[in-house]
């Protein structure tokens, strides 16, 4: 199948099989290698990508469900230059350790806060619940997600009381 989606504000067109699993796609065919795939089940969180702005797990959604779509994977979530402020968050407070689930609970967390952006410290461990770390025992990546919402509401974190 010709398979037309747009992948980070970029239109694409490529020829696969319509089952081709999206993670696949995404990394290997697109080279955008930020989607991780952990567990190849769906339990882990590790490949989620948004698509029309909602989290998905690439690893479950099959090429064929992409067509006409979006799709923002973590490369188009911040640039080096401009980080969204979750990814700024996670890095000043050390939410990421060996960086595996990194991009699935940032693109979770950037989602979350445009639905509720001013969550408490239980509404934001619930919002990542389905987002394994294996390495930072969540308090990092509640710190961090806890200073992108006061980020994006326009405050910074010398006004946190």
């Amino acid at each position: 199948m010709i398979l037309r989606f747009t992948v980070n504000r970029k239109s694409v067109e490529l020829e696969t099989e319509p089952d081709c699993r999206v993670v696949d796609i995404l990394r290997e065919d697109l080279g955008l290698f930020g989607t991780k795939e952990g567990c190849g089940s769906g339990e882990c969180g590790a490949c989620t990508v948004l698509v029309d702005g909602e989290p998905r797990l690439s690893c479950l959604m099959l090429a064929a469900q992409l067509q006409g779509r979006e799709v923002t994977t973590i490369e188009g979530l911040g640039t080096a230059d401009s980080p969204h402020p979750i990814q700024s968050a996670m890095a000043l407070h050390g939410g990421v350790q060996c960086g595996f689930c990194t991009p699935g609970m940032a693109l979770t967390a950037a989602e979350f806060l445009t639905r509720q952006p001013a969550p408490d410290r239980l509404a934001i461990r619930e919002a990542l619940a389905g987002n394994f770390c294996r390495c930072t025992g969540y308090q990092k990546i509640v710190d961090a997600v806890q200073e992108a919402s006061l980020v994006m509401a326009g405050n910074d974190r010398k006004k946190k009381p």
